[in-house]
This record gives C-alpha cells, sequence and structure tokens, in this order.
C-alpha cells in the first residue's frame, strides 16, 4: 500500500491539457494574421488596383526592369508599352511592376 488513492485521483484531467495548448496556439496564429497575411492581402489589394487603373501615357516599368509607356489598354490582361519610338510590346497586366507617373484623365468637354 505505497500509492494511497488520493494521489491517483488527484492526477489532472485530460481537458486541461488542451486548454493549456489551445490559447496559445489561437494567439500565434492571431500574431500571424496581423504581421504576416493581413499585409500581405492589402499589399495584393494595393497591387490590383494599380494595374486595373492602367491608362494610356502611364509611365511604367515591367517585372524584366524595361522602363516604357503605356500606348494602348487591351481587353483582358494585355497591355502595349512604348519602349523606345516606334519599338511596342505586348505584356500582361501581371508583369507591371509599378507605375513611375501617371497621366491625368482626359477632360469631359461640355
Amino acid at each position: 500500500m505505497l500509492v494511497s488513492p488520493a494521489f491517483a485521483q488527484a492526477a489532472a484531467p485530460g481537458g486541461s491539457l488542451l486548454n493549456g495548448m489551445l490559447i496559445p496556439m489561437i494567439l500565434v496564429f492571431g500574431i500571424m494574421y496581423f504581421f504576416l497575411i493581413r499585409p500581405q492581402q492589402k499589399k495584393m489589394k494595393e497591387d490590383q488596383k494599380m494595374r486595373e487603373g492602367l491608362r494610356r501615357g502611364d509611365q511604367v516599368v515591367t517585372q524584366g526592369g524595361i522602363i516604357g509607356k503605356v500606348s494602348k489598354v487591351k481587353e483582358g490582361e494585355e497591355v502595349e508599352v512604348e519602349i523606345s519610338d516606334g519599338v511596342k510590346v505586348r505584356v500582361t497586366k501581371s508583369a507591371i511592376l509599378q507605375v513611375m507617373s501617371k497621366t491625368e484623365p482626359a477632360e469631359a468637354k461640355s
């Protein structure tokens, strides 16, 4: 009778282990969401908005480092960029990395 019945009953129930691990995991996920996932989603939305707002005359930089001026925005995901006098290339909107200078929208004539 070295082990008393009171010692066996004092063992921690399995639910406290779950509660002890669940709260830190929720905190880690919350921190990851606010520091990693949310900023990345915000950046993707800004990039999408920039690409949707492309207009003729905008000076852009492609992912390949080519600087040019948008000469035509085609339907779908295609843009025509003039990289030199008379030299035009077709690129996808997703290949546009940055808009260096925007053109002003044309004024509506009354």
